[in-house]
């Protein structure tokens, strides 16, 4: 499932910064993820979300209404990178 932005943001934008899909984005008052590009970093070097990893709030969390298979994941990964090959932790 993709990830969310939770009130606890603080806006600082270590997320954005990480994120290898661009799914990050500064909001109205906070950053937020956008779904459709959030692959949780499935498909990408890294073996959890990298947004999740590196905010010092511990803001970012799955998003229950957007509930993704692994396989689902990596094929929208795919989609985002289509010239990429997916990377395996």
């Amino acid at each position: 499932m993709a990830y969310k932005v939770a009130q606890e943001c603080v806006s600082c934008g270590a997320c954005r910064v990480e994120c290898p899909n661009q799914a990050i984005s500064l909001g109205e008052a906070t950053f937020v993820i956008n779904p459709e590009r959030c692959t949780e970093c499935v498909g990408s070097m890294h073996a959890s979300p990298r947004c999740a990893e590196v905010c010092p709030v511990h803001s970012p969390k799955p998003d229950a209404a957007h509930k993704e298979t692994r396989d689902q994941l990596l094929s929208k990964w795919k989609k985002l990178h289509p010239e990429k090959v997916p990377g395996v932790k």
